[in-house]
Formats: C-alpha cells, structure tokens, sequence
C-alpha cells in the first residue's frame, strides 16, 4: 500500500476525531485487525468470561462491543484461575478465509514462574463457531501469528526463563506454524532480546517495502511501558532497533492524561493510512491508582523516508485524525451507557461472568420473563463457582443499580450489588438474613483479603420484596444507596422501575474507590518480579449460598450510567 499523507487529505474537522481511550474500562493488550473495510481490536479478559473481547468499527473512531470468542468450557476453563490469571494478550489475525485467534490461558503467576499454556483456535466467522483449542507450547506469554507473502505462518512470544538470577523475560522467539496440519514445526529461534528498557514482551510482525517491522511491548506493563519497533530484511533477523527510541511511551510525563501507553499493535486503513491501537491508563492522581484498569487508545502514524513508524512527538494524545471519509463524533458519547431490562435470551455484550461461562446451571434468562435469576455461588474468595454478572466502570463518575428481588432463607445466602475488582479487593452491599429472622440490608468491604463491615450501614429491609440498590463512583469515592420498591401484584413492573425508585437513601458510609485498582493490587515480594493486578474496576450483581442450598435472586434490570464531567475529573 502506498502512505497517504496528512497534506493530502480533508481536516479533521470534515473527518471528525478520534477519542482516547477509544475502549474505556478494562480493555487491556489490544490487537488490531482489518478485514475489507471492518475494523475488530481483540483484548484480553483475564479471570473474566467470555475470554477475548472484540469490538467493530468501520471507521476506528466509533466502536460496538462484539462480546467475546471463548464462550464455553469447551474453549477456555477458568475454574480456579488466580485473580489477573486466565486470559492475557490475544491475537487475532486473518488469512485465506480464515480467522485465527491464539492465545495464553495463564493459571498462575508468581515467584519467577509463569503456568502459560497458548492456544490457537480458528473459524470462517467471527461469530463461531470456532475450533478446539489446539495446544501449542507453554514457554512464554504473549502469542501473535504472523502470515508472510509466501504462505507461510510464524508463531511469536517472549521466552520465560524461571532460573533465578536469570531475566525473566527471554527474549522473543519465533517458530513456523503449519496451518494445514494444525500444528508448530521445525525448530524456535530466538530473533531479539530487546533493549535496555527490558522486560520485553507482546511481540507482532508487519511486513512493509520488504523490511519486517517487529513491534515488541517493553518497560512492564506500568509508568516506564513502551512500544519499541525493531526491523530486518529477513525474517529470523538480526534486527536492528529504531535509532531514535521508541515509538510511543508517556514514560517522564507524569502530566499526560494518558498514561502507560506501550503494548501496540499496527493496522493500515484501504487508503494506507496507518494507526497504532496501544493500551494506556487514566490515573486519579499524577502517577496514581487507575481505578479504570488498563483502557485501549489509538494514535495516528506515519512513516519518515528512512522507513521507520512515527507518531508525533512519542507520546499518546487524547486525540488523533480519524481516517478519510470517518464522521465526527462528539466530545462526549453516551455509546457506553446501558439499561438492560433482560429481555433478550442471553446476555449481551457489554456483560461478563466471574470464572464461569454464563450457562444456565446458575444463570437464567427464560425462567421468568424480563428477569435475570442467579443461583448463588461460591463465597467472595470462591475460585471454581462464583455468581457475579458484572461490567466495566468505564468513567471516574458513574452509576450502577438495579431492582431485585431475594428471599434469603439463612445467613449463608446473600444478593446484591458490588463495586469489585478482585477476590481480595472489593465493596458490597447486599442483602440477607439475621439470626432472629430479619432481612437485613448490609455493608462490607474486602481490603486485600480483610474484610471490615460497615455496621452504621444495617438496615431492616423486612417485607421489603423488591428493592432497588445503587453504587456510585464519584472519583475515588463509592457510595452505596437503596430504595423500596412497591410489589409487581400492587404496582405492576413499571411502577417498580419509576418514581418509587427516585427516593434514594444514601447508605452513611463513603468507600475507597482506589482499592479498586491494579496499582493497589499488586504484590511485591523483593527479589521475586511484580505480581501486578491486571485488570479494572467492575459493577455487578454478585449472589452467595455459601450452604449450597438452591437460593437465587431474581434482578428485574440493570442500569449503567456515566455522570457527565468537562475533561478527565476523578475528584
């Protein structure tokens, strides 16, 4: 393809603007592809089904949440999966006809050790149905394909190296796939060992005016991360690294709105413009907690007479050109709010389950009409059967609430609404049963494994069926609040859903949001790497029965709404 410069086409004024973050909220490691004129970025989901999410555009500037490829157990088990384990850094690609996704289903991380076993599954359609994983190897993480002009296809991934007082990170390896036969042949071979930055990783190949162009991800994942671009004449190198540095960091900006910018991923449009979709942060303080996990940004690139990729200046910016003929849209979108009133026969895509896949054995859509019933699971630390049915907080102030309806019959069962991060990380409002029979509204909050209630927040909810519940960020604050609802048989389901839940009662208490975060997650052991937090703030419907007993709530519908601020304002 042959580059279009900026001179030569209309302002982005006429072509509107892309927005960063483009995918708001926990959308971390993303790959970008195109197929004739539609756009999917692939992100990874970590702890969270479905495994992969995958959003569409057409012009890169608006984007539609697809859902996510591994749906089933038959594709990805994450029962028992460590809290930032499951599902990290997909690729997606396409070749003949056909897409291909590989990537790595971590089951734990710690101690200089990485459990990654990569996959690869395929299909004619990105709806499905897809193909058995096929295992590939379990020597390191970040797994890319790349498609030469000869036919051939190449698997890529950092190489781990568990040998104390070793670099963790071995380099990035290379080794032919063989597509007919499903299956790596030949022998690896190590193609680059990175730059000082270090902790080189999320390696992908471009081919462009016969140079192969390797996009490695450096830095860590955190402050320092970057994007570094390496190129050769042939495919198993030695390759040589851009001479003026990297081509995208914020590392030394602790001013920049957009932080952590690193682990990219080129896309070129049907007029050869060129993009970079790249992961980047929204801390609430200068080099703060991020409460909104690692979000997906994308930065227009060009291309200097000696070859190599530039974006201007190095640095992210909360907005770039959008592509020729892309439309404007505003400063502000609604496009990330939702009301589900759970009508539909499964969940849609904006929803994600904890651990689980969405089946049927403790989700159900069918068993009463406009409901969402969830069958109690396993207690909040829970690894193999957890009920929470949740979604991204995708701004610094936003709202999440619902009406439901739960008659718990012993303490063992609870039902409510979370702002949650991980299993050791987390703030509930919920509802259940005392000892002397009362339904009870309470309050806890989980603090890296301790959990504290929040006893000024007790309220009897006796003979209250249906109640409404709310949570509330307010930057680094979350409130909780309640409201009774009159019964479907006095009032019908609209009256549920009215005026009578305009009458809210905040519950007197103000939370940390910030406990909510990758930053505070993290566990530092000295002499060991990071075991960073790796995912992002949710809001949920979150229900226990601790006893096993068959207790379920039903939830009548579920609102998100983001509260409208000027400009980034987690305070």
């Amino acid at each position: 393809m042959t580059a279009v410069t900026r001179s030569a086409r209309t302002g982005p004024g006429e072509n509107g603007l892309i927005r960063n973050p483009v995918l708001p909220g926990f959308n971390p490691d993303p790959c970008i592809l195109r197929v004739g004129a539609d756009y999917y970025i692939a992100t990874s989901t970590f702890e969270w089904y479905p495994g992969v999410r995958v959003h569409h555009s057409t012009d890169l500037v608006h984007w539609r949440p697809l859902g996510g490829i591994l749906t089933e157990r038959r594709l990805l088990d994450l029962a028992g999966a460590a809290d930032s384990a499951g599902i990290w850094a997909p690729d997606l690609s396409y070749v003949d006809g056909v897409f291909y996704l590989v990537y790595t289903d971590v089951s734990s991380f710690a101690s200089g050790y990485w459990d990654s076993q990569n996959y690869v599954v395929s299909a004619t359609d990105l709806a499905g149905p897809w193909s058995d994983p096929v295992p590939l190897h379990a020597r390191g993480f970040d797994p890319s394909i790349f498609h030469d002009e000869d036919g051939s296809s190449w698997l890529l991934t950092m190489g781990s190296d568990w040998r104390p007082g070793r670099d963790p990170f071995g380099g990035i390896r290379i080794q032919a796939y063989d597509r007919a036969a499903g299956k790596l042949v030949g022998d690896e071979r190590l193609i680059f060992e990175g730059t000082s930055t270090g902790l080189t990783e999320g390696p992908r190949l471009y081919r462009r005016d016969g140079w192969y162009y390797l996009v490695t991800a450096e830095g860590g994942t955190s402050w320092p991360h970057q994007v570094t671009v390496a190129r050769s004449r042939a495919l198993h190198g030695p390759y040589e690294v851009d001479p003026d540095g990297p081509l995208l960091t914020s590392f030394g900006r602790p001013d920049l709105t957009l932080q952590k910018a690193g682990h990219g991923s080129l896309v070129s449009t049907p007029d050869g413009e060129w993009y970079l979709a790249h992961l980047v942060a929204r801390p609430y303080s200068p080099l703060g907690r991020c409460v909104l996990g690692r979000e997906t940004a994308i930065q227009s690139v060009t291309w200097e007479p000696g070859g190599w990729p530039r974006i201007e200046g190095g640095r992210p910016s909360e907005t770039a050109p959008a592509p020729a003929g892309a439309t404007a849209v505003p400063a502000r979108s609604d496009s990330h709010d939702g009301h589900d009133d759970f009508d539909g026969p499964v969940l849609g895509p904006d929803w994600s389950t904890l651990r689980r896949p969405a089946t049927s054995d403790w989700l159900q859509l069918t068993s009463r009409r406009s409901h969402l019933r969830i069958f109690g699971g396993q207690s909040p630390v829970g690894r193999q059967r957890p009920s929470l049915v949740a979604r991204r907080v995708t701004a610094p102030h936003c709202v999440f609430e619902t009406t439901m309806e739960f008659d718990p019959a012993t303490f063992r069962q609870l039902a409510g609404i979370t702002a949650y991060y991980n299993s050791r990380n987390w703030h509930y409002a919920y509802v259940t049963v005392d000892d002397e029979g009362r339904r009870m509204l309470e309050v806890m909050s989980c603090d890296t494994g301790r959990r504290t209630p929040h006893p000024d927040c007790r309220v009897d909810v006796t003979g209250v069926d249906r109640i409404r519940l709310r949570v509330r960020f307010d930057g680094p604050v979350v409130r909780f609040a309640y409201s009774s609802c009159p019964s479907v048989g006095s009032a019908g389901v609209g009256a549920a859903k009215g005026s009578a839940g305009d009458d809210w009662r905040e519950l007197p208490v103000e939370l940390d949001a910030t406990i909510l975060s990758d930053e505070y997650a993290s566990i530092l052991v000295e002499g060991e790497p990071d075991a960073w937090g790796f995912t992002g703030a949710f809001v949920g419907l979150w229900v226990q029965d601790l006893g096993a007993d068959g207790g379920f709530a039903d939830f009548d519908s579920a609102t998100y709404e983001v509260v409208r601020h000027d400009g980034f304002q987690p305070g």
